[in-house]
């Protein structure tokens, strides 16, 4: 019998053929253990009022520009205009709450040019992604459902178990008190491995049921679902044959000034007819037809001292990675260091941090194993502000400064120095799985170098008024070694949005409704 290191994790168990994939399934086992609970005589709280439907509206109106590194003769500076409108109606009726929300993407002036006709320079951007994935169509997308759930809740407000279509967010399952810590949480560590893609036009959403079980500090999340289309696809109804198995222990401690996580993440991708992308010649992948199947396990770390006349923060986030990559082993890691000073007695309360990031890359395409760490299905721009690059066979170290010139004002810049852990290996891209036409990470050689390059960068968000946003980017790329003997004739690359967001809601009365 074939060696299987993936069948020992205890995160991710798979019982042979028969192993469950149709989370509709799962849901109604979960619904009637819901149902169950109800005629129990230990239910609380059953005269919780009704609420009434509330309304929300969310618009997202963002001008991109690029100016991608040179390969002629197609196009590689451009720009087009990203178009999102979600618009969701939601209600609690005692201990239930369900909830429903179509979204309908947009796409304007998609360079038809920006797609290289030598396979080495691939896509010249995000545009030329979003061509690739559905042609330069002016008119807007049929909407689609992007959220359709129902949830119960427990006698305690954080116990939960919700059954539907709903987006996911690793390691976002608590809300800490301690503004240091949340701003770590929700800026570098959620959506690592796990999210909704949302800087992409049409985003992604889960198919499948999780539950949170919290009591005072500590929070226990599960989820099993089927990852939906969507991100770069305009149309996000469809299931892929994407499965995933989540579980999180969380807890924070010292006056939440401290807070820990312990994760594990089941993938599997049984999209066979699908090339992989790897480092293997190109004969090799189209040849492999099995699926691909890993466990992830790690945790993260995070703390806010006070120290004087404001705060130190410190950040660990690591993972441990082995599986079945198609034909191939798979063993990686990645791991994640990060440490500030925030300087609150100052009015605009600046703040200070530097940190290093490192994956595992892949050293010989030619044996039996994949050591190239994977991200599974994030949200990248998270952690790669200007989407050329994500967090697989990659080096980043990094200094970044936040300010606050005004109330509303959220000012940061960041230089980040580049390299690929392996030169053997690819330079990736992208986010994960987002249809059954393509495997949703892209790849160009190292050609044996590790010089990747330097970003600059500088944003400005401004939350103008209670409902309107507006948000500004820059970045400047330098490349170094593995750019310029993939694109020789300009190595430098720069990228800009402007972008507005209008988030309104509304509680309907009942002459409304």
């Amino acid at each position: 019998m074939k060696h299987r290191p993936w069948r020992r994790t205890a995160i991710y168990i798979d019982t042979g053929r028969r192993k469950l994939r149709n989370y509709r399934l799962a849901g109604f086992a979960a619904l009637l253990f819901v149902l169950a609970s109800l005629v129990s005589p230990a239910r609380a709280q059953s005269t919780a009022p009704n609420r009434p439907v509330s309304v929300a509206v969310n618009y997202r109106a963002r001008m991109d520009v690029w100016q991608w590194f040179a390969a002629p003769p197609e196009s590689n500076t451009y720009s087009y205009l990203e178009s999102l409108l979600r618009i969701g109606v939601a209600q609690r009726i005692r201990h239930w709450d369900w909830s429903l929300e179509l979204a309908q993407p947009a796409l304007l002036g998609l360079p038809d040019n920006a797609v290289s006709a030598i396979a080495a320079q691939g896509q010249l951007g995000l545009g030329g992604t979003y061509y690739a994935s559905g042609g330069n169509n002016s008119d807007p997308a049929a909407a689609f459902l992007k959220q359709a759930f129902l949830r119960y809740n427990f006698h305690d407000t954080d116990k939960n178990l919700r059954v539907g279509r709903f987006e996911f967010f690793g390691g976002m399952e608590t809300q800490p008190k301690n503004p240091t810590v949340l701003w770590l949480q929700n800026n570098r560590v959620q959506q690592r491995l796990v999210g909704n893609f949302g800087f992409s036009n049409a985003q992604r959403s889960f198919d499948g049921i999780d539950g949170h079980y919290g009591a005072g500090t500590r929070d226990l999340t599960a989820m099993a679902g089927r990852a939906d289309q969507g991100v770069f696809n305009m149309n996000g109804n469809p299931e892929l044959n994407v499965d995933l198995q989540y579980l999180a222990f969380t807890q924070s401690q010292w006056r939440q000034r401290l807070l820990w996580s312990a994760f594990g993440i089941g993938y599997h991708d049984g999209r066979t007819g699908i090339t992989k992308t790897d480092n293997r010649p190109l004969a090799v992948r189209q040849a492999d037809h099995k699926n691909i199947r890993l466990g992830t396990y790690g945790g993260d770390l995070l703390a806010a001292v006070p120290a004087g006349n404001g705060n130190f923060d410190f950040l660990f986030w690591g993972a441990l990675q082995n599986g079945n990559w198609g034909e191939l082993n798979h063993g990686a890691g990645a791991y994640a260091v990060e440490g500030g000073y925030q300087w609150n007695q100052v009015a605009t309360a600046p703040w200070l941090r530097a940190g290093t990031f490192r994956s595992t890359g892949d050293n010989n395409p030619s044996d039996n194993q994949h050591n190239t760490f994977f991200q599974i299905l994030p949200t990248p721009r998270l952690y790669a502000r200007f989407p050329f690059y994500n967090l697989m066979n990659s080096q980043d170290t990094f200094i970044q400064g936040i300010d606050k010139p005004a109330k509303r004002v959220v000012v940061r810049s960041d230089v980040h120095w580049l390299q690929l852990t392996s030169g053997k290996d690819l330079w990736y891209q992208g986010g994960g799985a987002f249809d059954n036409k393509v495997f949703g990470y892209v790849g160009r050689p190292g050609n044996g170098y590790s010089s990747f390059a330097t970003v600059t960068d500088v944003s400005a968000d401004w939350q103008a008024t209670r409902t309107l946003g507006l948000n500004f980017y820059y970045a400047y790329a330098a490349g170094g070694n593995v750019v310029s003997a993939i694109y020789p004739t300009g190595k430098n690359a720069q990228f800009g949005y402007a972008e507005l967001v209008y988030s309104w809601g509304l509680k309907q009365t009942a002459a409304a409704k």
